[in-house]
């Protein structure tokens, strides 16, 4: 019953200051990830593959379409390492359609300290770039699309977070650092002449050269766990701490006003295990704040996924 109350006030809270999702990909990496399990009797979470399928609506018109293969190896009882491979399409966007190879994730995962209680385990990893976030319009030749479009956030991250897990709740922190800028986005609000619609063309922010800023997040969640089924309902603030910087008209760096600050997204999961090796997992996310501008085209206002998992 207590559950049932939690999640109809989370559900009635988010649906009425709603907006959308911001995640550069490390929420998910390693001790950053939702919903891991805390089992003292059976060591099977550090050997796991997953395969995961995302759908994500943004703050205008592109839907996103992500199906991800995640791996989880052991390198010894208390190490891990995980690699993320996702594949993107974004479709009904008025611009175009697009698709590819996403970046790469890589994730090293110690545990810190272990009890009948608790588990403590840090993370360190990057993102590896699979393009330059160039990808052009197939409805309007040659013209540059907005990152909402883009497969590839361009840069060559840091990444690096820390957890803390017990039967009922998850606590982890972790920070998200780009440190090579290979992004050759030249989007502007003077591209698409032909789009019939100038206001809708500025509903995407500018994002000339863009240069990300800082990402951290903390992740609170409530987990409910029973023999078979499992649920969680949690919070998920991303604060980008530095501002992003893009490229002006005149050939001048400059700082977007809005680009930093925070995006709050409420998360509800459900999960069922088949056996031991075999379960899955849905999950459903919804915007509850939103930095006001997002050069790099991650604002969600609604994200689901469905995630088959395999431990061996």
């Amino acid at each position: 019953m207590r559950f049932i109350i939690l999640i109809a006030a989370l559900t009635a809270y988010i649906q009425t200051y709603s907006q959308g999702c911001s995640d550069a990909g490390f929420c998910t990496m390693g001790a950053m990830k939702p919903d891991q399990p805390f089992n003292r009797n059976v060591k099977i979470k550090l050997r796991s593959m997953e395969v995961s399928f995302y759908r994500g609506t943004t703050t205008t018109t592109p839907v996103v379409y992500v199906t991800t293969m995640d791996f989880n190896f052991s390198i010894n009882s208390l190490s891990s390492f995980q690699i993320k491979v996702p594949y993107t399409f974004v479709r009904q966007g008025n611009l175009g359609s697009t698709e590819g190879l996403s970046d790469l994730s890589l994730c090293y995962t110690r545990s810190i300290k272990s009890t009948d209680k608790f588990d403590l385990n840090f993370s360190a990893g990057a993102k590896i770039p699979t393009n330059k976030s160039d990808l052009l319009s197939d409805k309007f030749p040659g013209e540059p699309l907005p990152m909402y479009y883009q497969t590839s956030l361009g840069t060559f991250d840091f990444v690096s977070g820390i957890s803390l897990i017990n039967r009922k709740w998850l606590f982890a922190t972790g920070i998200q650092i780009p440190l090579i800028h290979k992004n050759e986005n030249t989007f502007d609000w003077t591209d698409f002449p032909e789009y019939p619609s100038q206001e809708y063309i500025e509903t995407y922010s500018q994002a000339n050269l863009l240069k990300r800023g800082i990402d951290v997040m903390l992740r609170v969640e409530r987990n409910f766990r029973f023999s078979r089924l499992n649920f969680s309902a949690g919070l998920l603030p991303i604060y980008r701490i530095t501002n992003d910087r893009i490229t002006d008209l005149n050939g001048v760096e400059v700082k977007p006003d809005g680009a930093k600050g925070l995006a709050l997204t409420g998360i509800i999961t459900g999960g069922y295990q088949f056996n031991v090796k075999n379960g899955i997992k849905l999950l459903w996310g919804h915007k509850i704040t939103q930095r006001e501008k997002n050069p790099d085209g991650l604002s969600r206002v609604m994200v689901t996924s469905l995630t088959y998992n395999y431990r061996f």
